[in-house]
């Protein structure tokens, strides 16, 4: 009987509290998502303001360098056949199946920019179990919860890549920087200090265009400012163990893919009574 022996991506997940598969998705695969970031940074601009229908969510700011910006699409999957197709493409379901399993929901769906010139793209230190509300939806983190990021630009420090905290998804949760939002906040690291922990520990995320990045929902980490003359693009996905989550959309039964149909309930806590376009801010 042969002994089992886990990929190197999982290792290093279950150690580091984050991993990187490289070229999951090639050039062509990584130009037609490239094109559906563009359509979607015109269709949320096209609004004006921050727009929400349903789970799908368009976060528009005004940054003082560009205008108006798109800070972050969630869920475009919904009316997008390509970002759909890629949420439940075997490969992401193969990266994840060793760590939580072939039954997967899906909690997280988000387009994420940092506009080469923009004034403000940072992202605080933070954990993403913060964002896992209301808590009792969400059982036992630690084990059932990765966050996967597709690159579709080159990462790097001057372009603000992520910045980890090795081994802080070993510390459970950790109170770093208030209640402030997140994404209006600089990536300060006297917020780690602060919190007792060392920033002298962290590490840049550096990615090519088509690798996967996998991390913890505890894993500390933040994101600068853009400081090179191209965009930074992040197709970010979240997944659970569809067992520990009352919340989500299906992404695998038993390995298999899931399609989206009507919206559920997955963060949005007005879905049922307020599910039609509108403004909210």
């Amino acid at each position: 009987m042969s002994e089992h022996i886990d990929p190197p991506h999982v290792n290093d997940y279950r150690a580091k509290g984050y991993a990187v598969v490289r070229a999951v998705f090639d050039g062509a695969e990584i130009a037609a998502m490239a094109a559906s970031f563009d359509r979607e940074w015109r269709t949320g601009l096209g609004h004006g303001r921050t727009f929400r229908h349903g789970n799908l969510y368009y976060r528009v700011a005004t940054d003082e360098n560009l205008g108006p910006i798109l800070r972050l699409v969630q869920w475009p999957a919904y009316h997008d056949p390509l970002l759909a197709a890629i949420r439940h493409d075997a490969r992401m379901q193969a990266l994840l199946a060793p760590l939580i399993g072939r039954d997967i929901k899906q909690i997280i769906n988000q387009l994420h920019w940092k506009p080469r010139g923009a004034a403000m793209s940072d992202f605080a230190f933070h954990q993403d179990s913060r964002f896992r509300r209301p808590r009792e939806a969400y059982r036992d983190l630690a084990a059932n919860y990765v966050q996967t990021g597709i690159a579709i630009d080159q990462h790097r420090a001057a372009s603000g890549a992520m910045r980890l905290l090795p081994g802080s998804h070993l510390l459970g949760e950790i109170e770093i920087g208030g209640t402030d939002r997140i994404s209006s906040t600089r990536a300060s690291e006297e917020a780690l200090t602060a919190a007792g922990l060392d920033p002298s520990a962290l590490v840049d995320l550096e990615l090519e265009p088509g690798d996967v990045a996998l991390w913890h929902p505890f894993m500390v980490h933040s994101s600068g400012p853009n400081r090179t003359a191209a965009d930074r693009r992040l197709y970010i996905n979240g997944y659970v163990r569809a067992d520990a989550c009352d919340r989500g959309e299906w992404a695998f039964r038993d390995g298999a893919p899931c399609p989206l149909g009507a919206h559920r309930l997955v963060h949005y806590e007005d879905l049922l009574t307020r599910p039609g376009p509108h403004y909210p801010e």
